[in-house]
């Protein structure tokens, strides 16, 4: 089992120069978790496709269900407390430790192509390439 990002997620369902690569990881390890916010941010992702009209709203939809299925059972609540320590001792977003925080209490790899998590948190981050 893996934690990753909403990101990692979207490359997963969303066509982008990531996908592959996303892909392989699903392959290697189809155990992915994460915290219940990366609905939201999924949701948030869907909704940029549609607006662009890279996705029908039916299709946004039919995606987030997927998704939904695919962590199905593998989506945690994460302390507030936790988040907010984290985020106010880094430059990440409490949204970005809530991953890192998941990662550290499961004692799991967090995946991500996001940067600033990366330098953050290099003993639980790791890039998706």
């Amino acid at each position: 089992m893996i934690v990753v990002d909403t990101n990692i997620i979207a490359y997963l369902f969303v066509r982008c120069e990531f996908t592959a690569p996303a892909e392989k990881l699903f392959r290697r390890d189809p155990d992915w978790a994460g915290p219940i916010f990366w609905r939201s941010e999924f949701r948030n992702v869907l909704t940029t496709q549609v607006r662009r009209r890279a996705l029908t709203l039916e299709q946004a939809c039919n995606l987030q269900i997927e998704a939904e299925d695919l962590m199905a059972g593998r989506e945690f609540q994460v302390p507030s407390a936790d988040v907010l320590r984290l985020a106010a001792g880094s430059q990440c977003s409490a949204y970005d430790c809530e991953f890192v925080v998941l990662a550290q209490r499961l004692n799991l790899r967090l995946v991500t192509n996001d940067r600033a998590v990366l330098v953050a948190f290099p003993e639980t981050a790791v890039p998706l390439v």
